[in-house]
């Protein structure tokens, strides 16, 4: 019996650690625990450790109660695109990248994220180099390397 609930628990925890690698969790949290609804209102804000939730076996982080249950009702309104890693880099190297959680826009009604450090803006890039087409080319790669 004992043997039986080790290996339920080692393939429970396969199951979660997969479903991560589909998201950007630095610090612990989807956009680094920035709030995802605060975006849509033009806004970059940390979320607030008493307004805490799971979706999808990633966390998520909210400035207030309003915002987390708006997320619980519909949080694939919410979700950054390809899983909140910089959206310029999964277009043109297809690699997952970090963000800076302060870097972003909101496109179709859709959240994307970029890296911003030093003289690298890749927001400034991505709006440059024909963000329609870019948003063509990160699909196509997103869908390759999302689970690795």
């Amino acid at each position: 019996m004992r043997k039986l609930l080790s290996v339920f628990l080692l393939s429970f925890s396969v199951v979660i650690v997969a479903q991560n690698k589909n998201y950007n969790t630095k610090k612990g949290f989807v956009a680094n625990g920035y709030d995802v609804i605060a975006y849509f209102d033009g806004q970059a804000t940390k979320g607030n450790a008493d307004y805490t939730t799971e979706h999808d076996g990633v966390k998520f982080r909210f400035v207030n109660k309003e915002n987390l249950e708006k997320f619980k009702a519909n949080p694939g309104k919410y979700l950054p695109k390809y899983g909140g890693y910089c959206a310029y880099a999964i277009a043109v190297s297809g690699k997952k990248v970090s963000v800076n959680p302060e870097t972003f826009e909101i496109r179709d009604g859709e959240l994307y994220l970029f890296y911003n450090s030093g003289k690298n803006n890749t927001l400034q890039s991505w709006l440059a180099e024909s963000p329609e087409e870019l948003k063509q080319q990160a699909d196509k790669n997103w869908e390759q390397i999302k689970s690795k």
